[in-house]
């Protein structure tokens, strides 16, 4: 789709109040942030000069993205201007007001005005699209507080202007422009002189005053000296209007000139004005055939607009899903190196107290257990945890396969840690074991699962420590089972006093065991801890239904 100009009255655009206020490259690039966001923002303003606007978003947005929020205000402004503006030419005016009215959450002491005014000019723009008019004047008597050159108040004036005409407020307008037409920066600015002749014209026009068409004429001269072809399909449709009721033949000459021009350059919204116009001049035969291609222009239009639409909140909403991914395998890489290094003070703190009180024999005795810890931890964690995090330095986690690689080698890691402390870590199974026990059940807690525990009174005073650590160690491991392979949301836990027996239920409502053989052999460990306490065990699963086991054993 072609640039949209807004013609029918005219208002100035973004790029227009940009050149107006000197926006050189330096400008542009408001602090020095380094070659990625320069060269994303140097890729976006390439696609953007060749009309390929979802691509020029797309950088941008990047680009934005790659700033420090509380350092680099004026960076982002710049890149949500321009998000801004493609969303405006496509006519998402909606996604627009959205980007604009992001910017302003980076406004401070520092941000170079000229930011401000494109951004108030674009919210007006965007306010007058969607007919809310009383905002759209807010905004432009906004950026025109900050405006310093006279043709910057012009530009935002004639704007102004134009919300009183689309207002039918025809003298308010007359009162605004009048005055700008003498102003020596208008005067020496072809494009801006012709629009505020053309809109001033217009708007006698509506009045009835005499000196209307020599002001559109005067319009539609300067347009064609500069080549203004945009500018020309303003003034030949407003000239068409003009003679509508006075001469019939040029009122159609006119029209026909602005839809020609229009299909020229491919401006698709220019041509459907110059339709609508066509339409309501043409005799009945034209009129139908004008109608046909009105409709099907306006359905074509209608369909690019969504499809940029959907387009542009797609960009924004997996640039925010990728941020928040790399947040999060972030900070779990942290806390994994975190727990690392607490496991591996505790296994250190562990053998200077146990060489501290015992005697040369056990001091030896620990120092071998400790020794062997420490190789393991040194033969099978170090090297990986130091691969992981040269990894994560070294490459780009916004690719999904090296992300991938990072959690099947931090998945690796978690398993090594947890199955050292599971085979070294001592269960306590003194008074404190049942609150103990609670707290471990309750750590599996998390947003995604809910473990519910019913707590039947059991004296655990009355119960052999041997038992408590096989009742901890096989809850243990079907809570690990559950986190790693259930998929459930729901985990149910009960323990009961049944005679001279106790019974404790575990049940979820997760996937159950897809492979037999996976009951058989990876809960191998559960059956022959209960076993050993001279208990027994059942499993109650099928796949897709849910996983339960029931274990008893003598008080």
């Amino acid at each position: 789709m072609a640039l949209k100009k807004l013609h029918f009255p005219i208002v100035i655009l973004f790029s227009l109040l940009i050149q107006s206020c000197d926006f050189s490259s330096s400008k542009k690039l408001p602090l020095d942030r380094g070659n990625d966001y320069n060269k994303t923002i140097e890729t976006a303003e390439k696609f953007k000069q060749k009309n390929k606007f979802d691509s020029a978003f797309y950088y941008f947005n990047k680009a934005k993205t790659i700033c420090d929020v509380d350092n680099e205000g004026e960076q982002i402004i710049y890149a949500l201007i321009q998000m801004s503006n493609i969303q405006q030419v496509l006519g998402d005016y909606s996604g627009s007001e959205a980007s604009a009215t992001e910017a302003i959450d980076y406004f401070n002491k520092k941000v170079d005005p000229n930011y401000q005014i494109a951004i108030y000019n674009l919210l007006g723009i965007a306010y007058e699209e969607q007919l809310d008019y009383d905002n759209a004047v807010f905004y432009y008597k906004q950026s025109l507080k900050l405006a310093t050159d006279n043709l910057q108040v012009a530009i935002i004036k004639n704007n102004i202007a134009v919300v009183n005409i689309s207002k039918k407020h025809f003298d308010a307008a007359i009162q605004i422009l009048r005055p700008l037409k003498e102003v020596n920066e208008v005067v020496k600015h072809p494009e801006t002189h012709a629009r505020i002749l053309d809109n001033l014209g217009y708007s006698y026009f509506k009045t009835n005053a005499p000196k209307a068409i020599s002001l559109l004429e005067e319009s539609l001269a300067l347009r064609k000296k500069t080549g203004d072809n945009f500018g020309m399909i303003a003034s030949y449709y407003h000239l068409s209007d003009y003679y509508q009721n006075k001469d019939y033949g040029l009122a159609k000459n006119f029209a026909l000139m602005a839809y020609q021009t229009a299909t020229e350059i491919k401006s698709a919204e220019d041509r459907l004005e110059s339709l609508n116009l066509l339409i309501r001049i043409a005799s009945a035969e034209e009129s139908k055939k004008y109608s046909l291609i009105h409709i099907a222009l306006n359905d074509s239009i209608n369909n690019a607009k969504q499809i940029a639409k959907n387009q542009f909140a797609k960009i924004k909403y997996d640039s925010k899903k990728e941020k928040a991914e790399n947040l999060r395998l972030k900070s779990q890489t942290e806390k994994i190196i975190i727990a690392f290094i607490i496991f591996l003070i505790v296994v250190i703190f562990s053998f200077l107290l146990i060489r501290s009180k015992n005697r040369r024999q056990q001091l030896l005795s620990a120092y071998e257990a400790e020794t062997k810890i420490a190789k393991k931890l040194h033969d099978e964690l170090a090297n990986n945890v130091f691969h992981s995090m040269s990894f994560l330095e070294t490459q780009d986690m916004k690719i999904p396969e090296k992300k991938e690689v990072l959690l099947d080698e931090l998945e690796k890691i978690y398993r090594q840690v947890r199955n050292i402390s599971k085979e070294n870590s001592a269960i306590d199974t003194s008074d404190k074991f049942y609150a103990n026990l609670l707290e471990m059940l309750s750590d599996f807690n998390s947003d995604t699962v809910k473990v519910i525990i019913n707590k039947n009174m059991i004296d655990w005073k009355k119960i052999q420590p041997e038992k408590k650590i096989t009742v901890h160690r096989i809850l243990l491991e079907l809570m690990v089972n559950m986190k790693k392979h259930s998929k459930c949301s729901l985990v149910y836990i009960s323990f009961e006093a049944l005679g001279n027996q106790i019974q404790i239920t575990y049940s979820d409502n997760g996937v159950g065991i897809q492979d037999p053989l996976f009951l058989a052999n990876g809960l191998q460990n559960v059956e022959n801890r209960i076993q050993a306490i001279n208990g027994t065990i059942n499993f109650e699963t099928k796949a897709d239904n849910g996983f339960k086991v029931k274990f008893l054993f003598p008080k």
